[in-house]
């Protein structure tokens, strides 16, 4: 057994990231300013977005979708149940409706099939999700909605780094990108709105401060000016320039995290190949880069002989750390007793929700640490 313990993330943090954000913190401007706007630049110029706004979180940047969009009482929002719950919170907040699309029992993300039975008059909104790093197939996504008119947001949180068909995601169309210590860079929390609509950049980019006519920072005015005023009411979103100089740095290590994930996600495809308790996560057939935020297992609870969370606490005691992503929104205890669905509403996300578990991977992590991951795994199975 491993003598110290191995957790299922850690963030890999330089010391040049270090003294960055030590250097900013003695520059004087510490809340959103020249770092911030830099940000917002070089991550727009390495997905190939339009725009960009940096945000205090994904989440924020969910809820100012909503509000821009004008959602709220009698529309409903599709999107998957097999995600994290602050889209959907967000949604009932608004007033709004979810309504859940099944996912692809192998890959865990919904399509185009799966939503269109879900869409009704009332639809204002479809938010895919891009999961543990794969790209949803998003082509005949987007003719979809684009054939009924709906807007379309990728929930990208897991995706920073994640390529379809040759382009990055944020590229095209609008994309919100999660930057919390687990995800494969991070600003400490943080998030990214990319988008190809310049009205909704500017709507997002006033509402997420207080509802401003200017950007919190003007390079022009080295600050804001004095004179701005309210447009509308808005938020206190923004991102400050001490999470943006991390997020500088960790843009510019991201296609090297990327690189090492694959590597260890390599070594864990190939040992879990000789436990056949242990089912992986299909990699997506069409053209795409996987950016492996986590590497998620599916347990077959019938041959191993336990559930998944006994599975997980076993592991636990052996030093190795797992995660949970995600409980299916919709068996979440509010929104069990809220929206009732019936069991076996969504087949293919409840039989996921069950079994479930995400092992160990992070860029410092070694080949040896996946051996002792997968030796754990045998041990506890073997019981």
């Amino acid at each position: 057994m491993r003598k110290h313990f191995l957790p299922f993330s850690r963030p890999s943090i330089s010391e040049e990231e270090i003294a960055a954000v030590a250097e900013v913190l003695r520059s004087g401007w510490i809340t959103t300013g020249p770092k911030s706007a830099e940000f917002e630049k070089e991550f727009r110029g390495y997905c190939g977005a339009e725009g960009a706004v940096a945000l205090a979180s994904a989440t924020a940047g969910m809820h100012l979708l909503l509000q821009a969009l004008g959602i709220g009482p009698g529309d409903e929002v599709v999107t998957p149940a097999m995600t994290w719950v602050s889209t959907v919170n967000l949604i009932v907040l608004a007033g709004a409706t979810p309504v859940f699309a099944d996912v692809d029992r192998e890959t865990l993300m919904t399509t185009a099939a799966l939503i269109e039975p879900c869409l009704s008059a009332r639809t204002r909104l479809i938010v895919p999700v891009h999961f543990a790093g794969a790209a949803a197939d998003m082509a005949p996504i987007r003719r979809l909605a684009a054939a009924r008119g709906i807007p379309l947001v990728e929930d990208a949180a897991h995706a920073a780094g994640t390529e379809y068909q040759g382009k990055r995601i944020g590229r095209s169309g609008t994309a919100i990108f999660s930057f919390h210590p687990i995800k494969n860079m991070t600003t400490g929390e943080g998030g990214m709105f990319c988008s190809d609509d310049p009205e909704l950049l500017e709507r997002v980019r006033r509402l997420k401060f207080h509802g401003l006519g200017v950007d919190a920072f003007d390079r022009s005015m080295q600050g804001r000016s004095p004179q701005a005023e309210v447009q509308e009411p808005g938020y206190k979103y923004n991102l400050t320039d001490i999470a943006a100089v991390l997020g500088l740095g960790q843009l510019r290590r991201l296609d090297g995290f990327i690189a090492k994930r694959a590597e260890l996600a390599r070594r864990y495809a190939e040992r879990l190949a000789e436990v056949p308790e242990i089912l992986p996560l299909a990699v997506p057939p069409w053209p795409m880069r996987h950016a492996w935020h986590l590497y998620i297992v599916r347990l077959d609870i019938e041959r191993a002989g336990m559930g998944r969370d006994e599975f997980m606490a076993e592991l636990k005691k052996r030093n190795i750390g797992t995660g949970l992503h995600f409980r299916a929104v919709h068996q979440q205890k509010h929104y069990r007793q809220a929206l009732g669905l019936p069991p076996g509403a969504l087949p293919a996300t409840e039989w996921n929700s069950d079994r479930i578990c995400s092992l160990p991977l992070f860029p410092a992590m070694e080949m040896e640490d996946v051996d002792d991951v997968v030796a754990a795994v045998k041990e506890v199975l073997s019981r």
